[in-house]
């Protein structure tokens, strides 16, 4: 991993340094899919990172719904458990794939967005140290689950802390790395094919 400054650290930025932005200056956000035509690989993306927002989501406000007592705890438990694994691992595989195939590729495709890259591996070590805690604060939870009382109420709020904190530091570095990758993509049309 590349030292990065610490103000493009993940919890410090509150978006990618303008110098990285000049692809999407040229092909800006509210244009996609408009008069901007995504490849395949850009939906793609798109898709795999809607998909972690809206889980991420789901898993951070269904715990704020079994502290209202809105949920049965049991039930709770069997639509919590898979879903929660399910996130973690295919976020931790998602940047695996990106650190070690996509990533390099898209530096040597474009040199002058290598800052940009490392300040993404850099976001991938951070989330990694946060799944980690998730999954802890996880297994607590759903231990607390079985126990219920006070366990349950210590545990839920422990987990609801480090499920906040992973979504907050994940909704951040998706867009970020939107913002980065898509322009990318459609600036060299047929890079997708090669990235396969």
């Amino acid at each position: 991993m590349t030292a990065i400054d610490s103000k493009d650290a993940l919890f410090q930025r509150s978006g990618l340094p303008d110098d990285l932005l000049f692809l999407l200056q040229k092909y800006p956000r509210d244009r996609w899919g408009q008069d901007i035509t995504l490849t395949d690989m850009c939906q793609f993306w798109i898709q795999r990172h809607d998909m972690f927002r809206e889980l991420g989501g789901a898993l951070s406000g269904s715990v704020v719904m079994l502290r209202e007592k809105k949920v049965d705890p049991a039930s709770f438990r069997q639509w919590f458990a898979p879903r929660v694994n399910f996130l973690l691992s295919q976020l931790e595989g998602h940047h695996q794939i990106e650190d070690t195939h996509y990533f390099p590729k898209f530096q040597v495709a474009e040199p002058r967005l290598k800052r940009g890259f490392d300040i993404l591996d850099a976001d991938h070590h951070t989330i990694h140290d946060l799944l980690v805690s998730n999954a802890e604060a996880g297994n607590a939870f759903l231990k607390g689950l079985a126990e219920g009382g006070d366990a349950l109420k210590y545990a839920s709020e422990k987990y609801g802390r480090e499920a906040d904190r992973l979504l907050a530091g994940l909704m951040r570095h998706l867009e970020d790395e939107e913002d980065l990758i898509v322009p990318l993509l459609v600036d060299r049309e047929g890079m997708g094919e090669v990235l396969m």
